[in-house]
């Protein structure tokens, strides 16, 4: 298959949420228990949200930041549940004028939990309306219009915000100072994928063995949301080509039939690695370049394509352009240049 032909939001290893992802709300696990990775940010909200109970106070506003599918939403209901509150969402789109917010807030009871998704995308104007509402816990309103306008202020219960972003640096400095947790989300190990999909196989009643355990998770490019995905794929291979059950025969079959190879790059992935490779001989090449030569949008390979090869390795970001690394002219199985390691060092200093 040529996933050339496919939109970026059609691909199988997208990180964003596909229409297929619509069973990913019943998977998601409740207690920190059933919650696998991130044990750093973990372990620091454990301590946060248990002082706040017992103080009966509201937990402090969150901040989540970091690539999409890495368990944003998850993670700010298991917060809700720990609290023993009920868990409000809403996205920074969707919210489009203050009073729209004012609303949602004015609703709120003591100690619930807001959770605004892509909270980066928020409104210049309804951003404004968080402020106080986050400091004091207050909201300004006006009344009326022309000289007889008025401002009034309405007390509002203490609650917790909890905005998440892919795109931290997008955030206003007001209001990500307003936030009293800051945390950033990082990639799954394999083994904390692994540990994922057994519990989502038994729950979906998916029989599968370590071994495809292990091959799916090595090869979704630590991110959960892909790891279901291709476990739900894996699970139609196993019916129609195989006995039912998930082996790494099985998955390493339809991982293949997919072209997902070991490293979790699909064709579009080994097809821009390849032209630098061959035309350009590992680069340095020009984002423009790049583009007209695999006729992909430029936009495309630089916020779809190239963040994933960057946090592998593959790829490197000079003044003069894109540059292959020798990690990935050996996954080609090509010879890197002699003097490949002098480029790099040279185009990182010019």
């Amino acid at each position: 298959m040529d996933f050339s032909e496919f939109d970026q939001d059609d691909r199988l290893i997208a990180r964003e949420r596909l229409i297929e992802d619509r069973e990913e709300r019943s998977l998601r696990p409740l207690c920190w228990e059933d919650y696998s990775g991130q044990s750093k940010v973990k372990d620091n909200l454990k301590v946060f949200i248990e002082a706040a109970s017992q103080r009966q106070e509201a937990l402090d506003h969150v901040l989540l930041y970091g690539p999409p599918g890495l368990g944003k939403t998850t993670l700010a209901g298991i917060i809700a549940a720990q609290m023993g509150v009920t868990l409000r969402i809403t996205t920074g789109p969707a919210i489009e004028k203050p009073g729209e917010l004012a609303a949602i807030l004015t609703n709120l009871n003591a100690r619930e939990v807001l959770f605004i998704d892509e909270i980066h995308r928020l409104n210049r104007s309804v951003e404004e309306i968080l402020y106080p509402a986050m400091e004091d816990y207050c909201l300004d309103i006006m009344i009326g219009k022309g000289p007889s306008a008025r401002s009034i202020r309405l007390d509002l219960p203490r609650f917790t915000l909890i905005g998440a972003t892919t795109r931290a640096g997008l955030l206003s400095a007001p209001l990500r100072d307003r936030f009293g947790m800051i945390h950033r989300l990082e990639l799954y190990t394999p083994d904390e994928l692994s540990q994922i999909l057994k519990r989502d196989a038994d729950i979906l009643n998916i029989s599968i063995s370590q071994d495809g355990l292990d091959t799916i998770s090595s090869r979704s490019r630590g991110t959960p949301r892909i790891a279901i995905r291709l476990l739900k794929r894996m699970r139609d291979f196993a019916q129609v080509k195989g006995e039912g059950v998930i082996d790494r025969k099985v998955a390493d079959y339809g991982l293949d039939a997919l072209e997902i190879d070991q490293r979790g790059l699909d064709a579009t992935d080994r097809r821009i690695i390849r032209s630098m490779a061959e035309l350009f001989c590992g680069g340095p090449v020009g984002l423009d370049t790049l583009a007209a030569c695999t006729g992909e949008d430029p936009v495309t390979i630089e916020d779809v394509y190239e963040p994933f090869l960057m946090q592998i390795g593959f790829l490197a970001k000079t003044p003069r352009g894109r540059v292959l690394t020798p990690l990935a002219w050996q996954h080609l199985g090509l010879d890197c240049p002699s003097d490949r390691d002098n480029q790099l060092t040279i185009d990182s200093i010019t």
